[in-house]
This record gives structure tokens, sequence and C-alpha cells, in this order.
């Protein structure tokens, strides 16, 4: 094999191992991570009943299982990635005029920071919309979400 051959097969394999290796690993990953806490739990609640055969069991479950975030979280949550990435994209955009505009570094640089920026734009917006749009159509969940929190406590 030359090298010629191997830049080939390089160039083949690692778009393919980033594309779908990566991705395949990742949802294998957390789909594992989710079991094996299930896992736990189950085992944790089956030693409790063993060792206590009266409690109940509605109690435990209901104080074994992870607190859910709620909507007024998950939406602040999604303006700060907005947030996050859209000022990573001007970021990338500035990097692409400055060197644009001082010249003396490699050309080829200028077209990937413009394309880097302007996905992190886009993600940005549409994140933003998603936001606003959530506002809107979860506002009367998020007012119940609101009540119930302050009768509880």
């Amino acid at each position: 094999m030359d090298f010629l051959e191997i830049g080939a097969l390089t160039a083949f394999i690692v778009p393919v191992a980033c594309g779908c290796v990566l991705p395949i690993m990742i949802v294998w990953f957390i789909i594992r991570k989710k079991m094996n806490e299930t896992n736990q739990r189950t085992q944790i609640i089956l030693a409790a009943i063993e060792k206590n055969p009266n409690m109940d069991i509605e109690e435990l479950m209901r104080k074994s299982l992870p607190k859910q975030r709620l909507l007024k979280e998950k939406q602040i949550t999604k303006m700060m990635w907005s947030s996050l990435t859209a000022l990573l994209g001007l970021v990338f955009l500035g990097i692409a005029t400055w060197l644009g505009y001082v010249g003396g570094s490699d050309p080829d640089d200028i077209p990937f920071s413009v394309f880097i920026g302007s996905i992190l734009l886009a993600v940005s917006i549409s994140l933003a919309i998603s936001y606003h749009m959530g506002k809107k159509m979860l506002a009367k969940e998020m007012e119940a979400e609101e009540k119930q929190l302050s009768q509880q406590a």
C-alpha cells in the first residue's frame, strides 16, 4: 500500500466514523447509562421491600425517581444555549472578518470560519424561535406548575 491509498482510505474512514459510528456510540452510552440507573433504583427498592415489607412503595418510588425539571427551567436553558451559540457564531464571523481584513493568513481559513459562524448563528436563531414559541404555547402549563409548587411549599 502506498501513501496515496492510505490517504484515500483515511479520507473515507474519518467522515464515516464521525458521521455514523460516533452518533451510534453516543446514543448507546446514553441508553446504557439510563438502564444502569433504572437497574440500581430497582435493586434499592427491592432491598428496601425485603427489609420492610410494610413500607409505602409509592412514596419510595416517588423519592427514588430523579427530580423532573420544570418547564420554565427548560425554557431558560434553551435561551441560554441560544445566547451562547449566537456569541460563538459572532466570534467566528469576527475571526473571518479579521482574517480577511488583516491579510497575510491562510485564505482557506476564512470560508471555514464563515461556515462555522453561520451554522452557529442558525442554531441560535432556531433555539430563540423555539424558546419564544414554547413560551407562548406552554404559558398555561408553566402557570399551573408554579401554582402546584406554591401549594406544595
